[in-house]
């Protein structure tokens, strides 16, 4: 949502999600699996505006990651959630 609201992506969320390279889950197949409860109630969440990344735009798995430019953003880093870092 957060990236729908800035002016450096696309308007809409499907836009946003299918950006050509944006999400790794998307490229390797992971976004067509069942979605769990918490899956459903993340989604319902950020519908309903909770944002618990403050205002972030990327996020990374510092253990998966193989993005040379997320590791050159330290100085950016805002929250961790589970596995992920988030940053603005």
């Amino acid at each position: 949502m957060n990236r729908i609201n800035s002016p450096l992506f696309p308007d809409t969320l499907e836009e946003v999600v299918y950006q050509p390279r944006a999400f790794t889950c998307v490229e390797d197949g992971q976004i067509n699996l069942d979605p769990d409860q918490e899956s459903y109630m993340a989604a319902l969440d950020a519908l309903r505006g909770i944002d618990p990344t403050n205002g972030c735009l990327f996020y990374y798995n510092p253990k998966t990651a193989t993005s040379r430019w997320m590791h050159s953003r330290p100085s950016e880093y805002r929250e961790t959630i589970g596995n992920h870092v988030f940053m603005k």
